[in-house]
């Protein structure tokens, strides 16, 4: 398959950029912070013979505008409700890695009856830590080093060490292409003030602030999916054991071999799962009324099973990370 050609649509008086491919069930692949849809193209390679698949970049991100604007997770929750809506396209298995983790959950919270199924990979806002070299651009005065460090003369040479590194096989380096992609694309100050505010709007200096796991039970009636790569050094694998115990009827699975991005690890294996999943989960119908009494009556104690239990709802875990913080509150 040839690779897709990136595509634009203005949606509220920005420039958004996709790529769009194949025919059938509707996919969302929505990119990690500092990243964009190119992170996804091994993926829809695989996926595009069976199903119509959608990756955007994030307002802010890729080849998509950098305004001044919201950049909180709600904000980019209703840009996707719109762009999906300006596409015709009803409604779709949202999967999200990292940063566009949170993004799906926020999507399938706020627009039930538009998200089918839910896939998350990596996922932010499971827990409250994060790799160190994150909370540090939160700081005050890390806009000034992150322009430093954007500038040409530093960002190549600095490129080429951390992907030397990551292709090394060293201890602690798996996740370093990754880095050094997001890196190389942080050369625009545009790009740069985007990545402060999205960061900003998520993390502090003492780890992750928003969270997901507090409305993680109303997912009781929608099949989901989570996945978490063993060796990944942003997020704890403990992230994607809290997230599968508080989502009702989850499946968990590790990738021992994968990293913080499982979808360009593995490519074969993650498309595999996530098409094994499409078709043997249900998709999720909403009833206003079913999320009334969900709210009534509160998350269930943990262990106990509700009548989503049943359902195919899945946590494929890829992920894995160095730092060893506790997380508060799980």
């Amino acid at each position: 398959m040839r690779e897709p050609s990136v595509q634009y649509v203005t949606v509220h008086g920005h420039q958004r950029a996709y790529v769009m491919a194949g025919n059938g069930p509707a996919i969302l692949l929505l990119h990690g912070v500092g990243m964009d849809h190119r992170s996804w193209l091994p993926v829809i390679e695989r996926l595009a013979p069976r199903y119509t698949v959608l990756a955007p970049d994030l307002l802010g991100h890729g080849r998509s505008d950098k305004p001044r604007a919201d950049y909180s997770i709600a904000g980019y929750a209703n840009a996707m409700r719109d762009l999906l809506t300006v596409l015709g396209i009803g409604s779709v298995t949202a999967v999200g890695h990292s940063l566009g983790g949170g993004i799906a959950m926020q999507f399938a919270y706020q627009f039930p009856q538009m998200t089918q199924r839910l896939v998350l990979v990596a996922a932010g806002g499971m827990g409250r830590s994060v790799n160190p070299l994150i909370r540090f651009f939160t700081l005050p005065g890390s806009g000034i080093a992150l322009r430093m460090l954007g500038m040409d003369p530093v960002r190549r040479p600095l490129v080429e060490l951390i992907s030397s590194l990551g292709a090394s096989g060293l201890p602690m380096t798996h996740d370093l292409h990754a880095l050094a992609e997001a890196y190389d694309d942080l050369s625009d100050p545009a790009a740069q003030w985007a990545f402060l505010h999205v960061l900003r709007a998520a993390v502090d200096w003492r780890g992750q602030v928003i969270t997901s796991l507090d409305r993680a039970y109303l997912a009781e009636h929608m099949p989901s999916m989570v996945v978490w790569g063993e060796r990944d050094l942003v997020l704890p694998v403990k992230h994607a054991r809290a997230a599968h115990e508080v989502l009702p009827g989850s499946r968990l699975e590790i990738f021992p071999d994968s990293g913080h991005v499982p979808h360009e690890d593995e490519p074969d294996h993650f498309a595999a799962v996530l098409a094994d999943f499409i078709e043997t989960a249900p998709r999720a119908t909403h009833h206003p009324g079913m999320w009334r009494q969900a709210m009534l009556s509160g998350p269930r104690p943990r262990g106990e099973k509700g009548p989503g239990a049943a359902r195919s709802l899945h946590v494929v875990c890829l992920l894995y990370t160095s730092d060893a913080a506790d997380d508060q509150g799980l």
